[in-house]
Formats: structure tokens, sequence, C-alpha cells
């Protein structure tokens, strides 16, 4: 058993929403490890997100989708059981105001989750990741997206100390095993590398860029870095 499973097989959970959810790829994780009865509700911006998350849940009549922001929506104060946000912080202009409005949501004794990559202490295929998504990040900015660099791991420490959260527990995920320069998984690189090359067309210095970092991607691999989980309880 992980430590996510023994966190969350202690805990009484009736209702969970996850903020930023995307596609639901968090949820996917959760379900097996919630009871079938509990109310699970994925809240992401982006509308084509919630076309995708409802393919993936369509037999799951306790999984929902809502579309909406944090600062937008319009839950009920006191309403969760736990509240999860994964790999979005850093997506966020203001995050430490998406993790107080998400306390507003969080009943007393209910429980943050909080998953996140972060930017140091890596290996250097892990690095490679870390490198990736700062440049993904930097062409997003110049669309007009919300999409800042990744946190380092302290950052996130002292954003979660900042909350007041009781009961603090965390866990690092690094899981190395595979082999950092699979061809299906270079294959597979190679594809967002060039839809995210096209994204960087008039901006030479972050072709120059993705270029050297397929180079990297060949000589080095890549890992996915290190994630940070950690959880806690509102007092």
């Amino acid at each position: 058993m992980n430590p996510l499973q023994t966190w969350l097989s202690s805990l009484p959970i009736q209702r969970v929403l996850d903020l930023a959810t995307g596609s639901g790829n968090f949820i996917g994780l959760l379900l097996p490890l919630l009871d079938q009865t509990v109310e699970i509700i994925g809240l992401d911006a982006n509308e084509r997100a919630g076309t995708a998350f409802a393919a993936t849940f369509r037999d799951q009549a306790n999984v929902h989708f809502q579309l909406g922001d944090v600062q937008t929506a319009n839950f009920a104060p006191a309403s969760f059981d736990l509240i999860t946000i994964a790999n979005s912080l850093h997506h966020f202009e203001q995050p430490q105001l998406v993790l107080t409005r998400a306390l507003h949501w969080l009943r007393p004794g209910g429980h943050l989750l909080i998953a996140e990559m972060y930017c140091d202490a890596q290996t250097p295929t892990q690095q490679t990741h870390v490198l990736l998504h700062h440049w993904w990040a930097a062409i997003d900015r110049k669309h007009g997206i919300v999409h800042q660099p990744t946190f380092s791991r302290q950052a996130l420490l002292t954003q979660i100390a900042e909350l007041g959260l009781t009961d603090l527990r965390r866990y690092d995920e690094c899981d190395l095993s595979n082999d950092p320069k699979d061809p299906g998984l270079l294959a597979e690189l190679n594809t967002v590398f060039e839809r995210y090359l096209q994204r960087a067309e008039g901006f030479p210095d972050l072709i120059a860029e993705g270029h050297a970092l397929q180079e990297r991607v060949q000589q080095i691999g890549f890992h996915s870095a290190t994630t940070l989980f950690i959880i806690g309880t509102k007092p």
C-alpha cells in the first residue's frame, strides 16, 4: 500500500472536489482508493477538458464535471471532505489565492491534498522533464496562457505551511524504473516537440531552445520529475 492509499483509506470521505481537473487524470488515480458512493466533482475552466472528462467517466455515475474557475465557482462553504489539486498550482497566476479558496470550501476536519512536480533536486534525466516543462510554459505564456515555471520543493512546502493546516504528511514520488531512452517514449516526445515548435513560430529564441531540448532528450533521456504529495487537515 503506497502512502496515498494509506492516507485516504483512513479518512471519512463522502464528497470530493478536484480543482483544475482537466480530463480527470487525478480523479482516475483516486477512484480505486475511494468508496464507489463518494461524490466526486472535477472543476475546470476549459470546456474541451469537459468533453474528454465526460468520455472518460461516462460509466461513473458518482463523478461529475463542472465548468468554471476557482475564483467564480459558487460551492457552499465547508461542503467538501477532500479537495485535491494535482500538477496545476503553477498554472494559476495567484496560487495562494486558489489554496485559500479551497480551504473556504473544505469542511473543518476535511483534508486538502496537493500533488505537484518540483524543479530542484532532480536527476539529469528528470531535469530533462523540468526543462521541457518550463519551455512549454514559456510558449504558453507567449499565447496568453497562464503557465508559470514549476516551483522548488521548498517553495511548495512554504506555501502549504502558510495555510495553517494540521497533521501535515508528505511523500516524494520518484520512478526511475523505465528506460529513459525508450524508443516509444522518444517517438511520443517528438510528436510533442513538433506541436510546440509550431506554436513557437515567430519566437526564434524559443525555437532554438526547443531544438536544444530535442538533442538533450536524445543524448540524456527523459524521466518524469519527482512529485511532492502533501496532505493536511483543516482545523
